[in-house]
């Protein structure tokens, strides 16, 4: 396993960055300099001025602590979402392929149906609907993503129902539940898992595209957030905007490289061809 991942660059630089992510997340506290949710004194200070080392925004908070902790909020919209979303495609593509008939298509047909629609608008009006806090951005995200990782499934299902070990579950009297959460799940799972790697980095973007638009959650500290209150200040205090860009696009490319590497090692055709 180890050399495995030390062969593939995307993937070990993908897993030292969530090492990274993972290490801000926990010491948080210790890292940041400032309480992030302190109204100070000193607004709209620059970079490196009174001790602040990415400087302040319009309120006086600390922007290098609301970076800190705003890698909270990230991360735990990637997760959470993205586990809901895997696990209702790994589900509901699994009953698809693997029953096939009537089920199949009624279910590919959701499935299509649901790829159709805008997801980002069908997203805004949730949260319009429903609220905008936290925990309702992270259900709508999860809930909106799921086809992607269905069709996956669906496709794995479909060609290990007709494997010989599948056939001999069967026959020696197994039930069609069992066989799908004890053959066809666990053997199919990998490329969703690949895929939903990749899903966590979209689950980001979502919800700081939400925040920027004032639809995140005004409880917390995102990265979406302080672009959206730093835009005004642009020409006169870019540190606001700019360090919560940058802080987005670098997570968001550890989760792409941690995705693009899962399924490199994940895919039989690239092992081959590793001579592994």
């Amino acid at each position: 396993m180890m050399k495995t991942i030390l062969n593939d660059k995307q993937l070990l630089f993908g897993i030292l960055g969530i090492i990274f992510l993972l290490i801000i997340v926990m010491f948080a506290p210790n890292i940041a300099t400032y309480d992030p949710y302190f109204f100070g004194p000193d607004i709209l200070n620059e970079v490196g001025e009174n001790g602040h080392l990415l400087g302040t925004n319009k309120m006086g908070q600390d922007i290098f602590s609301m970076i800190i902790y705003g890698t909270r909020t990230s991360l735990q919209v990637a997760v959470i979402s993205a586990l809901i979303s895997g696990l209702l495609g790994i589900l509901i593509g699994g009953i698809a392929g693997f029953f096939g008939g009537t089920v199949d298509r009624v279910v590919s047909e959701i499935i299509n149906i649901f790829m159709m629609l805008p997801t980002f608008f069908l997203i805004l009006l949730i949260i319009a609907l429903f609220g905008n806090s936290i925990i309702n951005v992270m259900i709508v995200i999860g809930l909106t993503t799921w086809p992607s990782n269905a069709k996956l499934m669906r496709a794995q299902a479909l060609s290990l129902r007709e494997r010989t070990f599948v056939k001999a579950a069967t026959a020696m009297g197994e039930t069609k539940g069992q066989i799908l959460f004890k053959y066809i799940i666990p053997n199919g799972i990998f490329p969703v898992i690949a895929n939903t790697t990749v899903g966590m980095s979209n689950a980001i973007l979502t919800e700081a595209g939400l925040s920027f638009l004032g639809l995140g959650d005004p409880n917390i500290i995102s990265w979406g957030q302080m672009i959206y209150d730093g835009k005004s200040f642009l020409t006169s205090a870019w540190w606001i905007a700019t360090f919560a860009g940058v802080a987005i696009v670098i997570t968001v490319t550890i989760f792409y490289l941690l995705g693009d590497g899962l399924n490199h090692v994940m895919n039989p055709k690239h092992s081959k061809g590793k001579g592994v």
